[in-house]
Formats: C-alpha cells, sequence, structure tokens
C-alpha cells in the first residue's frame, strides 16, 4: 500500500468516487480513497438516484448534463450495471411567469445539445396519466432524464480508477488532516498514515468537522429529508412503460416511479436539521426515526397532484439526512487559504450532480484552472465566517423552496 500518493480523496460515495475516477481518467493515479465504511456508506446508499437535466439554477446545469453521461461511460468501461431507467421528467408550470422562465431556458438546452421542451398541460396528462392537471398551465420536459441505482453507478466508478492504478481503502477513516510546513498534508489513517501534495475531501456532512481541526468553518450541516415509497398501484401495473418523474414546485416535491409503487421526495416547509453540534461517532450507515405526522400538510398537496398516491397504502419511509449548503449548492473547488486542500462537499443532489462535479474538480487540480466559471458552487463564496443561527435559517428557507425558480 502507499504511504505517499499525489491525492488523499476523503470520502467513498459518489462524489468522491467521481474525482477519483475522473482523476484517473487525466492520468492522475497516485491517488488513494479512503472511505470510513463501505463505498456509498453515509448519504449515497439511501439516494433514490434520480437523474435530471434540469437543475435548480440554470448556472449548473451542465455539471447534471455530464454526469449521466459519466456514469453511463463508467457502466460501458467496467460492466457494472448503473441501472439507468430513462423516463424522462416533468417540472410542472402553476403559472405563467414559471411557464415563462421555462421558455427562457430554451437557448441554453439547444446549446448544450439536451433535448427540453415546454409542454402544456395536455401533453403533461398525455405523458403521466397519473397527474392531476387542474390548475398547472404545462410542464418543462426534460425526456432524456431518470434514475440510476445510486449504489451501482458509485461502484461502477471505483472499477474504473481501481483499473487505472488508483487504490482504494475501505474501513479506513481518516482521524486526522494536517498541512504540512514544507508543503503537502499528512492525513492520519486507520491503515497509517499518508503524505499527499492535495487532500480531497467528500465527506459529505462530515466535512464540516474535518475542516475544522484545520480552524475552517464551513456552512455545511445536515438536514433530516423524508421519501415514502406506495404499495402497487394498479394504474401503474397497467401501463408498458414508466412514468415521467413528476416535480412540482407547488408541493414541492418530486415523484417517480419505482417498481409498480410511487416514490415520493418532499422537501417539506418546516424541515428539521440534525446533528448540529457534531455527528454521532458511531454513525455510519443508518438511517434516522420518521416523523410523517409533521409531513401531513405538506403530503395533501402531493395528493392532490397525483391522487394514486394517496388511494393506495404506504410501505415503507426513509428519512435520511442530507448535506445542505446556505443557498442549496455544493462547494466545489480549491480552499485559498490552504494550497493543496479541496473541497467536494454540500451537495443536496449528489446523484444528479456528482459526476459532473468530479469531473471539474478533476480538471481544475489538474489544469490548474477550472474548465469553465461556475462562481456558484466556488467555496470562496463562504470565505467569511456565517452565524450558526444565520446558516441555519437559510439552509431552512432555501431547502423548503424545493423546485421553486430562483428569481
Amino acid at each position: 500500500m502507499r504511504d505517499k500518493c499525489k491525492v488523499v480523496v476523503v470520502g467513498g460515495g459518489i462524489v468522491g468516487c467521481s474525482v477519483l475516477y475522473a482523476l484517473a481518467k487525466l492520468g492522475w493515479t497516485e491517488t488513494v480513497l479512503v472511505e470510513k465504511l463501505e463505498l456509498t456508506a453515509g448519504s449515497t446508499w439511501h439516494a433514490a438516484g434520480n437523474i435530471t437535466h434540469f437543475g435548480h439554477y440554470a448556472e449548473i446545469t451542465r455539471l447534471y448534463v455530464d454526469s449521466l453521461d459519466i456514469y453511463l461511460e463508467a457502466e460501458a468501461k467496467s460492466g457494472q450495471s448503473v441501472g439507468f431507467h430513462s423516463t424522462g421528467s416533468l417540472r410542472l408550470a402553476t403559472s405563467e411567469s414559471e411557464m415563462a422562465a421555462y421558455r427562457k431556458l430554451e437557448p441554453l438546452y439547444k446549446a448544450l445539445g439536451v433535448p427540453y421542451a415546454v409542454v402544456d398541460a395536455k401533453e403533461v396528462a398525455r405523458l403521466n396519466p397519473l397527474v392531476n392537471t387542474d390548475g398547472v398551465f404545462g410542464a418543462a420536459h426534460t425526456p432524456q432524464d431518470g434514475h440510476v441505482d445510486a449504489s451501482g453507478a458509485t461502484h461502477a466508478l471505483a472499477q474504473v480508477a481501481r483499473s487505472l492504478g488508483a487504490e482504494i481503502r475501505r474501513q479506513c477513516p481518516a482521524h486526522r488532516i494536517e498541512q504540512l510546513q514544507g508543503g503537502g498534508w499528512e492525513v492520519e489513517t486507520e491503515s497509517g498514515i499518508l503524505h499527499c501534495e492535495h487532500l480531497v475531501l467528500a465527506t459529505s456532512f462530515w466535512t464540516r468537522e474535518l475542516a475544522l481541526q484545520l480552524g475552517l468553518d464551513l456552512p455545511l450541516y445536515a438536514l433530516e429529508h423524508h421519501e415514502l415509497i406506495t404499495d402497487d398501484i394498479p394504474e401503474l401495473k397497467a401501463l408498458d412503460y414508466e412514468v415521467p418523474t413528476v416535480r412540482d414546485p407547488r408541493a414541492p416535491s418530486n415523484v417517480r416511479q419505482e417498481r409498480h409503487s410511487l416514490l415520493c421526495g418532499v422537501y417539506e416547509a418546516h424541515p428539521k436539521l440534525w446533528a448540529t453540534d457534531g455527528i454521532p461517532p458511531a454513525f455510519g450507515q443508518e438511517l434516522l426515526v420518521p416523523d410523517v405526522d409533521r409531513l401531513e400538510e405538506h403530503l395533501l398537496r402531493v395528493i392532490e397532484r397525483m391522487p394514486a398516491f394517496g388511494e393506495h397504502g404506504i410501505k415503507q419511509v426513509n428519512n435520511g439526512p442530507l448535506c445542505f449548503p446556505p443557498d442549496g449548492c455544493p462547494m466545489v473547488g480549491p480552499v485559498r487559504t490552504h494550497p493543496g486542500l479541496w473541497l467536494a462537499a454540500g451537495f443536496p443532489v449528489g446523484i444528479g450532480t456528482g459526476g459532473g462535479s468530479g469531473k471539474y474538480l478533476a480538471e481544475w487540480m489538474v489544469e490548474g484552472r477550472p474548465p469553465y466559471e461556475l462562481p456558484i458552487i466556488d467555496p470562496a463564496r463562504f470565505s467569511a465566517p456565517m452565524p450558526p443561527e444565520k446558516c441555519f435559517d437559510q439552509i431552512k428557507e432555501t431547502y423548503a423552496k424545493g423546485y421553486i425558480m430562483p428569481e
């Protein structure tokens, strides 16, 4: 095993493995990824795996576009299925202003070569007959969207990275990180001390705690995020295709087909932060205790939009921690006060943007400059410390907006 390398990546979720994969493709293979438990532990393993080309901010659309391409590329190179279901997505509009906002994005998607159309309510009903279109003006339709198996995608990336020479150490927590006076980094792990030129923190809601060792106060905390899966729905069984995912700004929620059931991810109006005083040391691959009662008012809107969701029982409720920055965008790039330190953390949409973000960061590291300017994800935007209560309020406010288009 190496004790000296060019890069150490801490964190074996979809983001960490995407960074390792992208670095290896660019020729940086003297790399080691260390993971506290198993690959996907943390939040990747319970992710819904939704893939969309329509982000909550138009500026990061390329991250979404690149992510799916990278997962499919890794599948082809590794033979490991990523389980992609190509269903398409509908982002509903319940006002003329939302329809106008969706139309303004048409040139962007044309330039990126991504199929995109703004459709009326009649077409929404045709594409997904489970949607009640009362009050719906139309939707943005991205037909190449879908969902992947988050675990499969992560392992596909890891397999290719290994085949190119990268090393992955599981059951190997990073206990201490230290910047060396002569340059470079020291990482104390369960299997020994690693020395590296570059250190990437891709540890989701653990990133804040690791960074505190360096005196960095990153505004990254975890929220409780619920997903519910219904019993089988006869209407879905009767169809010979999977219905498109529905993202409803009014609920706000995303609802997609899961076999013959519906899987709903909710963005509640009054979200609950988790472990703000520190992640429990023993926490790893667990879920949190569900609290469906506080979702009742929210779920009524989901049922209003998709009545079938309320006509059948709920067979599973997952409540998992979701890392969230104040503005809802990840932190991807260098920490300029600490040369050689890079962040790939704070991903509310980790599967949707993880592959593209790994590519973006790796190109920045190898070339010494970002492949294109994307200040909305640059860690420098949070260079000034943020009081915890202000940070908590902004996180809750951003999360509650769900799929509402930013003004």
